[in-house]
């Protein structure tokens, strides 16, 4: 990666570790409004690297869920709506 989306992944995940301290998922859309007024490229770079880690995170989370399931012999459960599932035609 270049400087550019290293900086903005860091920034990323040193915002979302700090979700749960702050009390509030609109810290992300807040980060991206201060590095926006100065470089929308850079913000567009943060934006990406949160959305990428914040859904491995919750992939990773289901898929943990999935084994376990598995592993008792359970049925296995639904996955997460989607974006896609929020689209109405």
């Amino acid at each position: 990666m270049g400087i550019m989306e290293d900086i903005a992944d860091d920034l990323a995940k040193e915002t979302i570790a700090a979700l749960d301290i702050v009390g509030t998922d609109e810290l992300i859309q807040d980060v991206a409004r201060v590095i926006g007024a100065s470089s929308i490229t850079t913000q567009e770079a943060f934006l990406t690297a949160a959305r990428v880690r914040l859904s491995e995170a919750r992939a990773r989370q289901y898929l943990h869920k999935r084994i376990a399931e598995a592993k008792a012999g359970l049925e296995a459960s639904a996955p997460p709506p989607g974006s896609e599932d929020d689209i109405e035609y």
